[in-house]
């Protein structure tokens, strides 16, 4: 990238608005960077962003998130919709970049301007999704995406952070993949706005819809509540994704009028600020004190002289001086 491009702010973000994928791209590569002009980008993004349905795609690794969301995209682009998708991708132990690339899976869409797809390197960050993924998201947003998919990394139990995240959380289960107290376990029956078994044509489907059904049924929800619905697909057919499209929308259009579309927004900004805060915090302590007073804490902590929770008041006590 070259200085000039870095450096014009504005004129990435105008062009970004404008559909230009070069310009999105280059955004994205400011956030995954962590680039000086972070803060920047953001500001100049803030003004755009908040019109676009996020669609979180979970589930283990195996059960075709990346087969469905590409499935997802010709279902929405079918009803003209502006498409983004970010796909976040193990890390490479050698380059620290996305490992698989999903986007080797969605070569269908890669000459259409109305779709942007970016594989994100998850970099170690637990959850199923990158760090820098809520950033990214704004700049897809901003770029006057209708929808954008978000699919996690396909980590298995502990990639329950996408919820947070999206406004409508898919989460997709295959035959063979575990039975309903494998997904009890997992928690994504807390985290679920749509569950879908793909592979459908394949054998024990049937049993393991009947099973998310009998589990989902043991909660109790308030009058008014969404109750997720349970679908069937064959993604690589496309068998199913249109209703699963429109089951999207129908949430879309409860969370509307509802207002949980609204908190669930202002929880997922606050997450994001705590998680900046937090960060800044700890790059501030390290850049002022080091790691010499962390390891004598620490040390004390071991000896019996002290105890974790005055050992980090006393951290504390020393990024206030």
């Amino acid at each position: 990238m070259s200085r000039r491009a870095e450096a014009d702010v504005p004129d990435l973000v105008e062009r970004a608005r404008a559909g230009e994928a070069r310009a999105v791209a280059r955004l994205i590569s400011l956030v995954e960077d962590e680039s000086p002009l972070l803060r920047e980008v953001m500001a100049a993004l803030a003004p755009h962003a908040g019109h676009a349905q996020v669609v979180g795609v979970t589930g283990s690794p195996g059960v075709g998130k990346s087969t469905s969301t590409n499935a997802l995209v010709t279902a929405l682009r079918a009803s003209g919709k502006r498409v983004g998708v970010l796909a976040v991708d193990p890390s490479s132990p050698f380059s620290g970049g996305a490992l698989l690339g999903d986007r080797v899976r969605m070569r269908e869409h890669a000459a259409d301007r109305e779709v942007f797809i970016r594989s994100m390197a998850a970099r170690g960050h637990l959850g199923g999704l990158a760090w820098s993924t809520p950033q990214a998201l704004r700049v897809l947003d901003a770029a006057g995406c209708d929808v954008v998919l978000v699919e996690t990394v396909g980590v298995g139990q502990s990639e329950v952070e996408v919820a947070g995240l999206a406004d409508t959380t898919l989460v997709l289960l295959a035959p063979g993949m575990g039975d309903g107290i494998q997904a009890a376990k997992a928690g994504i029956l807390e985290v679920g706005d749509l569950y879908v078994v793909n592979k459908a044509d394949r054998e024990g489907a049937d049993q393991v819809r009947r099973d998310l059904r009998g589990m989902l049924s043991l909660g109790d929800r308030p009058e008014g509540a969404w109750r997720p619905p349970v679908l069937t697909t064959v993604a690589q057919s496309g068998e199913g994704v249109e209703e699963l499209a429109a089951e999207i929308e129908r949430h879309r259009e409860w969370l509307e009028a509802t207002g949980e579309r609204e908190r669930r927004r202002v929880r997922r900004a606050r997450g994001e600020i705590e998680a900046i805060a937090l960060t800044s915090l700890r790059r501030r302590w390290g850049d002022v004190h080091g790691h010499c007073a962390l390891d004598d804490l620490a040390a004390a902590v071991v000896a019996g002289e002290s105890d974790p929770y005055r050992a980090a008041d006393l951290l504390l006590a020393s990024l206030a001086d």
